[in-house]
This record gives C-alpha cells, sequence and structure tokens, in this order.
C-alpha cells in the first residue's frame, strides 16, 4: 500500500497561521475589542487562501476540512447574531485544528536546499525592486519615514516579490529546460525542488506579506503589494507571456508597483505624484527586458514564448527599444514638471537618460550581442540611480 506524502513545512506553517489568527479573532471576538477584532478576522483569510490552493494542488485529503474551515469562517463573518457568530468561529477553528494535525501525518521527504529556496525568491531581481519600493517610499514620506515603518514595508514587500517569482518557477517549470544554462537550472526546473514544495512556498511568502503589511503598515499597502504579486503569476506568467509579444509591455505592470507600495507606506494613500513613479518603471520595462530577450532569442524561439525579437526580428525590436527609451526620458521628467522633485533629480534623470538613449541608438545601429548586454546591464543601473536620485532630492528639498 502506498504511504501518501507529507505537507511540507510551507503548508504546515499555514496552517498554523490560519489556525493561530482564527484562534485569535475568537478570543478577540469574545472580549468585543471591535476594530482589533475585525483586523484579526480579515488576517485570516491569506493563510487561508493559500492553504486551500497548496491543499488542493498537491494534498487533497487536507481539502475538505480546509474548505469547511473556509466556509464556517465565512459563515461567521456574515452572521450578525453573537451566539451564531461565535459558534461558527469556533467550529471554524476546530476544522482549522484537524488541518493542522492532518498536515504533519504521512511520509516525510526532504524540503530542498535553503540555497534552492533562496534561488526561488529571485534575489537579484528582487534587490531592485525594493530599491524602487524604498526610494518611493522616502519621495512620498518627503524624508526618512522612520525605521520601524520601512523595515516592515521592505520586509512585507520582500515576502511578496519572493513569493511571485516562486510561483513564477512552478508556472515556467515546462519551458525553463528548454531555454538553455540560465534556466535549465532553475530549483524547480531541474528537480531539486518539487513544484508542489516550491507552490506551498510561494503561496505562503504571498499570504505572509499580507499578513505582515496590513498588520503594521497599513491595508492599502497590503493590497498593492497583492496586486503587484497576482499581476505577475497570473496576467504575465499564465496568460500573456505565452501569447502575445507585447507580453513585457503590458506584463511591466507588475514591476512597476513597488514605488506604489512604497508611497502608500509612507502616505497611506496613493496619489497622482505616485502614479508617476509607476509609469517611468512601466515604460523603463520594455528596452530593459527586450534587451535581454535580443541575448537570448534563441532561447525563446525554442521554448514557443513569443517575445519581441523571436516574432518581429531583431531590427524591430531594436528600433522599439530606442522609441521606448526616448518615451522613458520624457516620463523621468513628470515628477519635475508635477513639482514633486527638483533641480537635483531632473539633472540626474536627463543625464541617465541621455546616455540610455545613447546606448539604444548604438544598438539599433548594429545589434549585436555585446550591445544588447551594455544596454541590459545599464538599465539595471540606470533604474537603481534614478530612484536614488529621486529619493535624496526629496531628503534634501
Amino acid at each position: 500500500m502506498r504511504t501518501e506524502l507529507a505537507p511540507g513545512p510551507w503548508l504546515r506553517l499555514s496552517a498554523l497561521v490560519a489556525a493561530g489568527g482564527t484562534l485569535l479573532a475568537v478570543v478577540s471576538g469574545a472580549e468585543n475589542l471591535g476594530t482589533a477584532h475585525r483586523l484579526l478576522a480579515a488576517l485570516v483569510a491569506p493563510p487561508l487562501a493559500a492553504l486551500i490552493v497548496s491543499a488542493w494542488y498537491a494534498h487533497r485529503r487536507l481539502v475538505p476540512a480546509a474548505l469547511a474551515a473556509s466556509a464556517l469562517f465565512a459563515g461567521a463573518a456574515a452572521v450578525p447574531a453573537p451566539h451564531a457568530h461565535s459558534g461558527l468561529a469556533a467550529f471554524a477553528l476546530a476544522a482549522l485544528v484537524i488541518v493542522v494535525a492532518e498536515s504533519f501525518r504521512g511520509e516525510r521527504v526532504p524540503w530542498g536546499s535553503w540555497r534552492d529556496y533562496v534561488m526561488l525568491t529571485k534575489p537579484r531581481i528582487m534587490s531592485l525592486l525594493l530599491v524602487t519600493g524604498f526610494c518611493g517610499m522616502i519621495a512620498g514620506a518627503r524624508g526618512w519615514p522612520g525605521t520601524g515603518l520601512a523595515v516592515a514595508a521592505m520586509s512585507g514587500l520582500a515576502l511578496a516579490c519572493g513569493g511571485a517569482s516562486a510561483l513564477n518557477h512552478v508556472l515556467d517549470r515546462d519551458i525553463d529546460p528548454l531555454m538553455g544554462k540560465r534556466t535549465r537550472s532553475r530549483p524547480v526546473a531541474s528537480g531539486r525542488v518539487a513544484p508542489s514544495r516550491a507552490l506551498e512556498f510561494g503561496l505562503a511568502l504571498s499570504a505572509f506579506s499580507f499578513v505582515l503589511l496590513a498588520s503594521t503598515v497599513n491595508v492599502l499597502t497590503a493590497v498593492l503589494a497583492l496586486v503587484g504579486n497576482l499581476f505577475y503569476v497570473l496576467v504575465y506568467t499564465r496568460w500573456l507571456k505565452r501569447s502575445t509579444p507585447q507580453n513585457i509591455v503590458i506584463g511591466g505592470a507588475a514591476g512597476a508597483v513597488p514605488p506604489l507600495v512604497g508611497w502608500a507606506a509612507a502616505t497611506g494613500h496613493v496619489g497622482f505624484a505616485a502614479l508617476l513613479l509607476f509609469a517611468i518603471v512601466f515604460v523603463w520595462t520594455p528596452p530593459h527586458f527586450w534587451a535581454l530577450a535580443l541575448l537570448i532569442k534563441d532561447s525563446y524561439a525554442n521554448a514557443r514564448v513569443p517575445m519581441l525579437p523571436v516574432v518581429r526580428g531583431e531590427r524591430t525590436t531594436a528600433r522599439q527599444i530606442v522609441l521606448y527609451s526616448l518615451v522613458l526620458v520624457g516620463a523621468t521628467l513628470l515628477p519635475w514638471g508635477w513639482g514633486g522633485a527638483g533641480p537635483l533629480y531632473v539633472v540626474c534623470a536627463l543625464a541617465l537618460g541621455a546616455v540610455f538613449v545613447w546606448l539604444a541608438e548604438r544598438l539599433r545601429r548594429d545589434t549585436t550581442p555585446r550591445r544588447a548586454t551594455l544596454l541590459f546591464h545599464y538599465s539595471l543601473l540606470y533604474l537603481a540611480l534614478l530612484f536614488a536620485a529621486l529619493a535624496v532630492d526629496a531628503v534634501i528639498g
């Protein structure tokens, strides 16, 4: 008789957090804590959702109890009568206790190296997202936002980015082996981490991001981070990437969310000035990514991913890079035109943009791997320096 495998540590952690949150919600409701009770109840939803999806994918025996807990918890939220409300919440807690107990049953298997889990979060990509988020936070606060707030906001943003990247590994595990050494050795594609474990990990990070940001920063920040996460995973990775050469143009919206997260963390709202920062990253993404796509065009073609160089050719892609680079320079001047940035930022934006356009034009004239590589690496430095200049300008201005 085949022994069923036990869930991984990330699913068990999601179950424990959901059960613990439900217990706190029951206690706070019994004590009539009002707003605190409602917040605690709301914070149960993300880990509960992560638990259900993880269980549905790989551990179906947990699904009935998890769905029952979800239905009972939703019923408690919908029923205002005190006794019925408390009773349904208590039954939801009991169902989650069953899930926690069941999650420790089964044959244990190695969950993989910690290095592989770090790789799942794509730390190099995350670092740039955190830079734009952090600088957006400083710009929104017009100075230092406070150490505690900065640590909480950036930790929550890091969890959201890492969770989205891990889920990207799961969804792309079929094409990663086809795209050469760059992706063939990724943890899921190479088989070092099972897809179910990576899924549990990505969902847990995404859920904990929402819990952390909503409880320590504000709900708007948590919602924005979650929206960016879901857009990257479901809209870009699951849909656009394999269906249209405009995938990165539209999908770039996901990478443009971190400045909004930082701004919302500092101010509690998202105004027009924050949307200008979003627009800068949104316009920067296509020329940045197309430079990379030129370098690995054959890999995308082999995996049948319709990136622009594959579908339209290198010359068209190079011309599009120049066009977007010119639009990018104009977009970087919008914060100054709106009155949200000073002379230091303008000088840096123009200088950095001039180099960007120059490199793009050189690539258009001679579309070689060397020039594509130079533009790609410069684009990373460009965005970091641009947002750093914005942050410094906000501090001294």
